[in-house]
């Protein structure tokens, strides 16, 4: 499995980006790209998350580290980074980092509320994936991860890439695979960054995210990136995220 946070502080993202998502995943600032942020941490490390509602970012669990400060990066049109504080974090109560580091099923599920509203972004809605899930539907996964694996530098751009479940999908977790290469070669798939990438799916003629990026493998499932993209559905937590965005006199 390979770790899909990166170690880094908070200078380092006033680097300029370059790419995101291994296998030749095409850029897109348009779309579902609309929504998705980086996520930094000051215990050194950079994840993928999606805002939600004006000032509500949803990431992974395993992202947040507990008496670790957060901050949301934005690039503006020239490339030049801005950060944003972060008020509060969450994660769900239910999540075991053993469980995602063994590839195993877990409530790999996280909010952070902003300081003050994010500008230039724009909130995507949150569901339930379609049922009954099977094997071969089809989803979106956009993240800031890495285009090339072990290379920092070429993570930072928001890149797409479409993905279909694999056997035996369900509301614990999601298996997502290149439907060009089958996990028999490195194919489309997330990386190093693209940890708390959003997953969408088209619903009534719209992308809403339904998942969450946990971890990844090469292909033939070896460690790497470019096999399988393990994805945390969201069917089984949207309450728990509107309970404590509710707390926070948020709303979704």
């Amino acid at each position: 499995m390979t770790r899909l946070f990166r170690p880094m502080l908070f200078a380092l993202a006033l680097t300029s980006p370059a790419a995101a998502m291994v296998g030749g995943a095409a850029p897109t600032d348009d779309g579902v790209g609309r929504s998705v942020v980086t996520v930094i941490g000051s215990r050194g490390n950079f994840c993928s998350g999606a805002l939600i509602a004006p000032d509500l970012v949803l990431s992974a669990a395993h992202c947040i580290a507990p008496g670790a400060d957060y901050k949301i990066v934005l690039y503006d049109a020239a490339r030049q980074p801005t950060l944003h504080d972060v008020r509060r974090v969450a994660t769900h109560p239910g999540f075991h980092a053993q469980g995602i580091a063994a590839h195993r099923a877990s409530a790999d599920v996280a909010l952070l509320q902003l300081a003050e509203p994010l500008p230039s972004k724009t909130p995507a809605p949150t569901a339930a994936v379609l049922e009954p899930i099977a094997a071969g539907q089809s989803f979106t996964v956009a993240g800031i991860g890495v285009a090339r694996r072990g290379d920092g530098k070429s993570g930072g751009v928001v890149r797409a890439a479409e993905l279909i479940s694999t056997s035996r999908p369900g509301r614990l977790q999601i298996r997502l695979v290149d439907p060009q290469s089958n996990n028999a070669q490195q194919g489309l798939g997330a990386c190093t960054g693209d940890s708390g990438a959003p997953v969408f799916q088209q619903q009534a003629g719209r992308a809403v995210i339904v998942g969450l990026v946990s971890w990844s493998t090469g292909a033939n499932n070896a460690a790497g990136c470019g096999g399988l993209t393990g994805v945390t559905p969201l069917t089984l937590y949207r309450d728990w995220m509107l309970r404590t965005a509710k707390s926070w006199g948020a709303a979704l």
